[in-house]
């Protein structure tokens, strides 16, 4: 399979999840403003998902610029990452219908974890593609941004047990840190 491939083949799968979850917003029984409040959980899980996979295609389409080739291991990763990602809509729709309960939030913030391992390891099998130039791991160094993302996942897990909102606080921090536009693969792709 070709790079470009891969590459549409992950944005349809991207969108149509961005699709999935925009549908689980249901219109309010009211005609006032009021009628919304009871949505606002379901409306802020949408926006924090919606933001993560786009921060998420956004990365994987740099990523795949700083490419050059793509293998079997490449693949397969690939397809890891596309199933975590998968789960959004399910986690999200729990998370939000349930006002952030303990245990859907914990199951939210492990469907990040799970995400961002198998992002890593994507990340890593494009590096060790043979034939690939060394631009995209020069551009990666050592991918701090990557690790303290899986570190702050790891404590809003258990986290979101005791205190959901802290645990959702933490989501979005690791969300603000990738939401800034990170300029290493422009960088690498200009050299």
């Amino acid at each position: 399979m070709s790079k470009g491939r891969l590459e549409a083949f992950s944005d349809g799968v991207i969108a149509i999840l961005i699709t999935i979850m925009v549908l689980d917003l249901r219109v309010p029984q009211g005609t006032d403003l009021a009628a919304l409040a009871p949505l606002a959980p379901v409306f802020l899980s949408y926006v924090l998902s919606f933001v993560n996979l786009g921060i998420y295609w956004a990365n994987h389409h740099h990523m795949l610029q700083a490419a050059k080739v793509v293998d079997s291991r490449v693949l397969w990763t690939n397809m890891h990452l596309l199933f975590w990602l998968s789960l959004f809509p399910f986690a999200t729709a729990w998370m939000g219908e349930n006002g952030f309960a303990p245990v859907p939030m914990a199951t939210y913030c492990c469907v990040l974890l799970l995400a961002a391992v198998a992002y890593t390891l994507l990340l890593r099998a494009l590096i060790a593609a043979p034939g690939q130039p060394p631009a995209l791991a020069v551009a990666i160094g050592k991918d701090r941004k990557g690790l303290a993302s899986i570190v702050i996942y790891v404590v809003a897990i258990p986290v979101a047990l005791v205190v959901p909102l802290l645990a959702l606080a933490l989501v979005v921090v690791v969300a603000a840190i990738w939401f800034i536009p990170d300029r290493r693969m422009e960088r690498a792709l200009a050299r």
